[in-house]
């Protein structure tokens, strides 16, 4: 009889064993490429005139480092602000998009969420392609810069 019960209690285990979902491998999912170290020390000469004329940005190495999965920089905004050439609509095509306030403070419009003022410590993420614009940022201002992918395009829309 004991045996009895010790088959029928194996044959319920593999019973709840088949019921069990395997998990199948995405065809369509990429394999993402092996992330290499890399450091970036502060040096001056490191900031370069860059997608805007009103500031300069240093390349942190994140992109050569992901193989392009995500770029990062920080933005030193040139002072004085000037409304009429940072106040320009667009979005930027991409995954993701985070910015940190390190020094200073910016004054943003985002589609939806209206004027914005961040300053230093504030971080806030853009969701792809949210129609933006700069407003006003402070004469130290510099924020760092998260996008995924690394190399995106600029929309401007006025």
């Amino acid at each position: 009889m004991a045996k009895a019960k010790k088959k029928a209690s194996r044959k319920a285990a593999k019973k709840v064993q088949r019921r069990k979902p395997k998990a199948k491998a995405n065809p369509r999912a990429k394999a993402r490429p092996k992330h290499k170290f890399t450091v970036s020390h502060h040096r001056e000469q490191d900031f370069d005139q860059g997608l805007r004329t009103y500031a300069k940005y240093r390349d942190l190495g994140i992109a050569p480092a992901t193989g392009g999965m995500v770029q990062a920089h920080v933005i030193r905004f040139v002072p004085p602000c000037l409304p009429d050439e940072v106040s320009k609509l667009h979005f930027h095509d991409v995954e993701f998009q985070m910015i940190y306030v390190l020094k200073g403070w910016i004054k943003t419009e985002l589609d939806g969420q209206g004027a914005v003022t961040m300053q230093t410590g504030s971080a806030w993420l853009q969701p792809a392609r949210i129609k933006h614009k700069v407003l006003d940022y402070s004469d130290d201002c510099e924020v760092l810069e998260i996008v995924l992918p690394a190399d995106f395009k600029t929309v401007e829309v006025e």
